[in-house]
Parts: C-alpha cells; structure tokens; sequence
C-alpha cells in the first residue's frame, strides 16, 4: 500500500498542496514574515495579528520579509530589519 503525500492547506486561500509550502509562505496568496517590535517573535501570515501571540501584548509589527536577491528574495526573512 503506498503513503498519499501529505497535503498542505493555506488557512488563508484554501491553496492546496502536495508538500510545505517553500519556507512556509503560500505561493498563491503570499504571506508575509512579521517581527514583533516589541519581543522580536516572528510570525508568518498575510496580515499581522493586533496582539503578539508571545508576549501577549498589542505590538507593532514589522514587515521583514525579503524582497531582495541579497536576502534571499521572497520566501526569506531580511536579517537586516
């Protein structure tokens, strides 16, 4: 009996897969890496939560993700910010 391979549901768009999405941002609705301004917790998601989901306080947050060939391009966090 062969193993299906796993599938992958963007909780955002419903975009289905077979196998993660390349470093964890969907291709079809392109969640964006967020840092917390206040504790440096990172999230992936297409807008960032009103409340930190670690330090449980109403933070800022930051778009980290690059969008540069120096950083990685799409898809990674730019250390740099």
């Amino acid at each position: 009996m062969k193993n299906k391979p796993e599938k992958y549901v963007c909780d955002i768009c419903g975009y289905t897969a077979d196998g993660r999405f390349v470093g964890d941002i969907c291709p079809n609705c392109g969640l964006t890496y967020w840092k917390c301004e206040k504790c440096g917790f990172l999230i992936t998601a297409a807008k960032p939560p009103d409340v930190c989901p670690e330090c449980g306080e109403r933070c800022d947050f930051i778009d980290v993700t690059c969008y540069l060939p120096e950083c990685g391009g799409p898809g990674h966090v730019d250390r740099r910010l």
